[in-house]
């Protein structure tokens, strides 16, 4: 059976933590930093979890991810 191939832009996006969870980064910070307040930017550089209602999703296109 061949190899089944990973899914190049969700092995950008998403990391798998240790115990499984999907971490990603958050949305906002690309552009327009401005208009945000300081507080709200030092929030946006920590990484966040991705919800349990996609991680099946991701997990399903990062096949050798260890989950």
């Amino acid at each position: 059976m061949p190899k089944m191939k990973t899914n190049r832009a969700a092995a950008k996006r998403f990391r798998i933590t240790g115990s499984g969870k999907v971490r990603c980064g958050k949305a906002g910070k690309s552009h327009r930093m401005y208009g945000k307040a300081g507080n709200r930017l030092r929030r946006l550089r920590k990484n966040d979890i991705v919800d349990k209602s996609d991680h099946g999703r991701i997990i399903r296109l990062l096949p050798y991810s260890g989950v």
